[in-house]
């Protein structure tokens, strides 16, 4: 699958490079040039190192966890508005 549109990145060429010794994101960003046009495919590209076992310090992820609901992501307050 294609993980970086800009520069045509596949999640095969990121393994690839992984075993080839690359173990931190700026190492792929240099010699892949993933994330360094629009930059939508970092947090793919991470996963990916994740996945492939790079050491968490090394690719910039600690944990995914699933989130439940909106309310766990973002806090809401309203305040009302009163006019002058």
């Amino acid at each position: 699958m294609i993980v970086c549109v800009c520069k045509s990145v596949s999640d095969r060429t990121i393994r690839s490079s992984i075993a080839d010794g690359i173990d931190s994101f700026d190492e792929l960003q240099f010699e892949l040039g993933v994330a360094s046009c629009c930059g939508k495919c970092e947090e793919s590209v991470r996963d990916v190192m994740l996945q492939s076992g790079v050491c968490a310090s090394r690719c910039g992820v600690v944990e995914h966890r699933q989130v439940q609901s909106v309310a766990e992501v973002v806090q809401v307050a309203f305040y009302e508005r009163k006019a002058a």
